[in-house]
């Protein structure tokens, strides 16, 4: 309407302009003096006034797209996946926690260490050589456990992780401000963080089984060194006596 009105008024203003150079300056209508000059200039004023709340309309809305742009980016994302990743971090650090016999953890590794690998007892009898060798072997056995059941909780967190990503990518590509954005972004981040510590728990618990197989064959290897030399050494053989097979 303000378009077509101010078209209107400055189509009207050039019309007076014309008459105004054609007709007197005074004209005398039913008692009521007629100036097209000063009405002209009237007009032209009208014209420019209504063209300044135009572009005070045209501000006035740019400045509104503005403010609501700027709600936009404000708004917080309505998906928060944290709890879920933190309850998935919580479970790998559960089943590192239940590590059995030989833990994560750098005093009880040096005191088994100490007693059953690097400081083998070689003096000690056959039995207690047998009893270190089967303590060696169980650390092995419960270390490889450990590992598997790792895996098994790496592998039933990648459901959740598929989920969760499908989740943050859809709110992300539906995210309607620089807020949104950003937060599912970190989600991401927060996703791939919680998949490289279960990766990471992975390699350890499969580190851990490995290196304590290999301690294990070191430790094997020196007492069967130690038992071979004990069966080669000469011991006291038969010593004949006085025997008597029949009475006098």
């Amino acid at each position: 309407m303000t378009r077509f009105l101010h078209r209107g008024l400055l189509a009207a203003a050039a019309s007076l302009a014309v008459m105004s150079v054609s007709a007197p300056a005074h004209a005398q209508l039913g008692g009521i003096v007629y100036d097209p000059t000063n009405y002209a200039s009237n007009v032209l004023q009208a014209a420019r006034a209504l063209e300044q709340i135009n572009n005070q309309i045209q501000s006035l809305q740019n400045e509104a797209t503005s403010l609501l742009n700027q709600a936009r980016n404000l708004n917080s994302l309505p998906l928060n996946q944290l709890q879920e990743l933190q309850s998935q971090f919580q479970r790998t650090q559960q089943l590192l926690g239940q590590a059995q016999r030989l833990a994560y953890d750098v005093q009880s590794i040096d005191t088994a260490f100490a007693q059953r690998y690097r400081g083998t007892n070689l003096s000690g009898n056959d039995r207690t050589l047998v009893d270190g060798a089967r303590d060696r072997w169980q650390d092995s056995v419960a270390a490889f456990e450990d590992s598997l059941r790792v895996q098994a909780g790496v592998v039933g967190n990648i459901d959740g992780s598929r989920a969760t990503l499908d989740r943050l990518v859809t709110a992300s590509q539906s995210a309607t401000g620089a807020l949104q954005a950003a937060q599912a972004g970190n989600q991401l981040v927060a996703l791939q963080s919680q998949q490289l510590a279960d990766l990471t728990a992975l390699l350890a618990a499969q580190g851990r089984a490995q290196s304590l197989d290999m301690a294990q064959r070191a430790a094997d290897q020196a007492q069967a060194r130690e038992q071979l030399r004990r069966f080669l050494t000469p011991r006291h053989g038969y010593q004949p006596g006085n025997a008597r097979m029949f009475r006098d």
